[in-house]
C-alpha cells in the first residue's frame, strides 16, 4: 500500500498533466469511428444541389448496378420508418427523408449503402435526380426572406426595456451610433461527422462524437422505443465547439439503414457535407447606440440584433441578454429578429450569442470612448457595476475590472500613444486595442459513480464527454483531490449511457457541473468510511467526530491519528461503491431522472431571481497593418480571466489560449462564403476556409485572476470553455482602427478593407 502512495496527493487547483495525453498522441484513445464492429455496411449520404424546390424524380437504375449495392433510401422508400427527431435545445432540422421538400443546399436527399465505402460512394455518385427548383433565398437582404422578431415565439430571447433609452440617448451630449456584422462560420473540427449504428433484437447502439451522450431519447423518439434501448458511446469527440451538441437527422437515416439491413451500418461524411448536414454559426447583424455623459458615464444603451435562421426553424441565440448587463447604464432599449432563408439550421458554435454580440457592444464602446477622448480602459472603468442594470441583481463576483487591470499591466497598455496611426515600425502601423471577455455561469444537475478499492486506486464512472477540453483530467483531478489520492490512481470512465447520466459538454457548464458531482461523491465515500471507522470504537478514531475524518495520502486521519485505507475499507468489505448526484439549487425537482431521458436542465447566468452569476476577462491585442498591402499580423494578445475556481491549470490555460487563438480567427479569418444567387456555400473545404495557423499567432499570454465566488456552486467552479474567445474579435477591431484610423464594422477584416 505505502509503496503506491509515493506520488503526492493532486490538490484542485495544480497544474496536472493531461491524463488522456498520452493515448491521444499514441493513437490507443479509440473516437466513434474507431471502434470495430462486425460486418459493417457502408453509408454515403447523397445531397441536394439545390437551396429550394421540390425532387421531382430519382433515377436509381445506374447506382443500382454497382456491384455491392445494398439499399438505397430515399423519401419514397423510408415514409413512416422514421419520425424526425427534435434537437435538444429547438432548431429543428429537415434533413431526414420527410417528402419530396428542398429546404436548402446540402440537405440530405438519399442514403446509399453498399458492401464497401468504395462501392457506396460509387452508387452515390450515379443517383441521378430531377428537380423542381424555386429562386432561394441566401440571407439578409434577399428577396423572399422573412424578418420576425424572436420576442413571443418559443425559445426566443424577450426584449428588454429599462428606463427610456430614446429620450436619454437624444438629450445625452455625447453619442455613438453604429451598425455591425458577422459573417456564417462553420466548426471544422478535425474529427469529421460519423455515425455508426447496430441493432441486437430491439435494441439499437449508436457509436457517434456527441457533446451529449444521454441525448439517446432523440433516438427513441424516432422509432418509438424506450430511452433504455438505445446505447450511445462516445469516449472521445475529436472537436465539437457545439456542431455535434444533440441528436440529429443523419443518425436516426443511418439507425433506419441498420434496421432495414439488419447490420452494422457506418457513415463518415465528407467535409463539404459537414457545412450542410450540421450546425453553423448564422451570420448576425447589429445596430448600437451608445450616449454617455462627459464623465463617460453610460447614459443610453440600445442594441438590436438580427440573425438568419432557416425556414422551418425559429432558432435564434440573442445575445442582448448579456449586452445589457454588462455595464451600469440607467437607460436600457434590445430587440432581436430571425430572417427565415432557405439554409440549413444555424445552432451553437463556441459562445454562440456573446461572440456576434459582444463585438457589435465592445466596438462601440471603443467607438464611444474615442468619441470622449478617453481611454478605453477608464471608460470601462467608470461603467463597471456590482449590480446588473437590468433587474438590479447583484453579481456573484464582479472582478471584470481587476481582469483589466492585470492584463493592461502585463501588456503595457500605459505606453499606448492613443492618436490612431500615431506608432509605427518601418512599414508596419501598429495598433492597439482591448475588450472585455464575459460568460454566464451555467451549471447543471449531474451523476457520478466512484469505487474505491483497498489497494488505493479509484475509479470514476459518469456519462460526460471529453470534446477536447481535458474532461478526462479533470474527472480524475476532482476525484484525487477529494479522496486524498495521487491523479495517477484514479481511472476514469466517460461517454456512455450505461453510465450514471452525465450533462452537455457545451454551454461552459461541463466542469462545475461534473466536478460537484465526482466531489459529492467522494464526499459520501469519505463520510462511509468515516462512520464505519467511529462505529469501529477501536484505534485512533474513538469518539471522533465523522465530519473530522478526512481521506488524505492513502490514510484515513482525524485529529488523533491514522490508519491505512486498506484498514479503513476492510471494516466495509474491502471496497466501497457510491453513486451520487449533485442538483443545483434553483434546478426544477426531477432534474437527475430527465436528465436519464436526455432532458438536461440547467440554472446560473441571469436565470436566478435573485442574484447574476458570469465569469469575466479582458483581452488586449497588438496588431500590425502594412502600410502599402494592408495585411493584417497578430504579434501578441494578453488575456485575464477571473473564472472562479481552477480546477486544473493545465487545461484552463490550454482552453483559454485556444479560444483567444479562434477570437483571432473570427475577427481575421473566418468566413463561409456564400452564392447569393443560388443559396450554396462556395469554400466548403478546408483549403478555402481560412482559419489561423501557427504562422497567425504570436505570443499568447494567459493570465488567471484570482475569483472566489462561494455562491456560483460548492466548488466555485466557473466555466472556461467559451469565456476566452469572446471579445476577441473587437479587441482586434479596435486595435486595426488605432493603427490605421480605420473602423471596420463588418467581420472579418481583410486587407481590402484598409486599401
Amino acid at each position: 500500500m505505502a509503496e503506491n502512495m509515493t506520488e503526492a496527493h493532486t490538490r484542485l487547483g495544480d497544474a496536472a498533466p493531461r491524463v488522456d495525453a498520452r493515448s491521444k498522441v499514441t493513437g490507443e484513445a479509440r473516437y466513434p469511428s474507431d471502434m470495430a464492429v462486425a460486418d459493417p455496411a457502408y453509408a454515403v449520404l447523397v445531397t441536394s444541389a439545390i437551396a429550394k424546390g421540390r425532387i421531382a424524380a430519382f433515377h436509381l437504375d445506374a447506382a443500382r448496378a454497382v456491384p455491392g449495392l445494398l439499399d438505397i433510401l430515399t423519401f419514397e422508400n423510408t415514409q413512416g420508418q422514421v419520425k424526425t427527431p427534435s434537437g435538444i435545445f429547438g432548431g429543428r432540422e429537415a434533413t431526414t427523408l420527410e417528402s419530396d421538400r428542398i429546404w436548402h443546399d446540402g440537405q440530405i436527399i438519399a442514403v446509399v449503402v453498399a458492401e464497401s465505402f468504395e462501392a457506396a460512394r460509387e452508387a452515390a455518385y450515379r443517383v441521378g435526380v430531377d428537380y423542381e427548383a424555386e429562386p432561394p433565398s441566401a440571407g439578409f437582404d434577399a428577396p423572399g426572406a422573412e424578418e420576425r422578431a424572436t420576442a413571443g415565439i418559443e425559445g426566443g430571447r424577450q426584449d428588454i426595456r429599462v428606463g427610456d433609452a430614446d429620450g436619454a440617448y437624444a438629450a445625452a451630449p455625447v453619442r455613438v451610433e453604429a451598425r455591425y456584422s458577422t459573417p456564417t462560420q462553420h466548426h471544422n473540427a478535425m474529427e469529421l461527422f460519423t455515425t455508426t449504428c447496430l441493432w441486437e433484437g430491439g435494441r439499437l447502439t449508436i457509436l457517434e462524437p456527441g457533446q451529449f451522450v444521454y441525448r439517446r431519447s432523440y433516438m427513441a423518439e424516432a422509432f418509438g422505443i424506450a430511452p433504455t434501448d438505445v446505447h450511445v458511446i462516445s469516449h472521445h469527440v475529436g472537436g465539437g465547439f457545439g456542431g455535434k451538441h444533440s441528436g440529429v437527422a443523419r443518425t436516426a437515416l443511418i439507425a433506419l439503414a441498420a434496421k432495414r439491413l439488419n447490420r452494422p451500418v457506418k457513415l463518415v461524411a465528407t467535409r463539404d457535407q459537414g457545412f450542410t448536414i450540421a450546425t453553423y454559426r448564422a451570420e448576425t447583424r447589429h445596430h448600437v447606440k451608445l450616449a454617455a455623459g462627459r464623465d463617460g458615464r453610460l447614459q443610453a444603451l440600445a442594441h438590436e440584433g438580427w440573425e438568419v435562421t432557416s425556414r422551418p426553424s425559429d432558432y435564434n441565440v440573442g445575445g442582448t441578454e448579456t449586452t445589457a448587463r454588462l455595464y451600469a447604464c440607467p437607460n436600457i432599449a434590445t430587440k432581436v429578429s430571425i430572417v427565415h432563408a432557405d439554409r440549413n439550421t444555424p445552432g451553437f458554435m463556441r459562445s454562440p450569442a456573446e461572440v456576434p454580440y459582444m463585438f457589435a457592444l465592445e466596438s462601440a464602446m471603443d467607438e464611444l470612448a474615442v468619441a470622449l477622448g478617453m481611454d478605453p480602459v477608464e471608460l470601462r472603468r467608470v461603467n463597471d457595476a456590482t449590480r446588473e442594470p437590468v433587474g438590479g441583481l447583484p453579481y456573484t463576483s464582479r472582478p471584470l475590472m481587476a481582469c483589466f487591470d492585470r492584463a493592461a499591466q502585463a501588456f503595457g497598455w500605459s505606453g499606448r500613444d492613443p492618436r490612431p496611426g500615431s506608432m509605427r515600425a518601418g512599414d508596419w502601423k501598429i495598433g492597439w486595442g482591448c475588450a472585455a471577455a464575459c460568460y454566464p455561469t451555467h451549471v447543471g444537475a449531474s451523476a457520478a459513480r466512484v469505487l474505491l478499492s483497498s489497494d488505493g486506486t479509484a475509479r470514476v464512472q459518469v456519462a460526460f464527454e471529453e470534446i477536447g477540453q481535458g474532461a478526462y483530467t479533470m474527472v480524475a483531478h476532482t476525484a484525487a483531490d477529494r479522496l486524498g489520492l495521487p491523479i495517477s490512481r484514479v481511472r476514469v470512465e466517460l461517454g456512455d449511457t450505461d453510465l450514471p447520466p452525465g450533462t452537455v459538454a457545451g454551454g461552459s457548464n461541463g466542469t462545475a457541473s461534473t466536478a460537484n458531482a465526482v466531489a459529492q461523491t467522494c464526499e459520501l465515500v469519505r463520510a462511509r468510511l468515516a462512520e464505519a471507522a467511529v462505529r469501529a470504537n477501536e484505534g485512533p478514531f474513538v469518539g471522533a467526530d465523522p465530519a473530522t475524518l478526512r481521506l488524505e495520502a492513502g490514510t484515513l486521519a482525524g485529529p488523533n491519528g491514522s490508519e491505512p485505507l486498506d484498514k479503513a475499507l476492510a471494516r466495509i468489505g474491502g471496497a466501497v461503491e457510491i453513486e451520487g448526484e449533485y442538483v443545483p439549487p434553483g434546478t426544477p425537482s426531477g432534474a437527475i431522472g430527465r436528465l436519464a431521458r436526455g432532458i438536461p436542465t440547467f440554472t446560473g447566468g441571469h436565470f436566478h431571481p435573485d442574484r447574476i452569476q458570469y465569469a469575466f476577462g479582458a483581452e488586449f491585442v497588438e496588431v500590425r497593418v502594412h502600410a502599402r498591402t494592408g495585411e493584417v499580423r497578430v504579434p501578441r494578445i494578453v488575456g485575464a480571466f477571473a473564472a472562479g475556481r481552477i480546477v486544473n491549470r493545465t487545461t484552463a490555460h490550454s482552453q483559454l489560449m485556444g479560444g483567444m487563438i479562434w477570437g483571432i480567427g473570427s475577427a481575421l479569418h473566418e468566413e463561409t462564403e456564400i452564392d447569393v444567387r443560388a443559396a450554396r456555400y462556395t469554400n466548403d473545404n478546408l483549403a478555402d476556409y481560412l482559419i489561423p495557423v501557427n504562422a497567425d499567432v504570436g505570443a499568447v499570454e494567459v493570465i488567471f485572476v484570482a475569483d472566489e465566488d462561494t455562491v456560483v456552486n460548492p466548488l466555485g467552479v466557473k466555466g472556461i470553455g467559451e469565456l476566452g474567445n469572446v471579445g476577441t474579435n473587437a479587441a482586434v477591431a479596435n486595435a486595426v482602427f488605432h493603427a490605421t484610423g480605420v473602423r471596420v464594422r463588418d467581420l472579418p477584416i481583410r486587407m481590402k478593407d484598409l486599401l
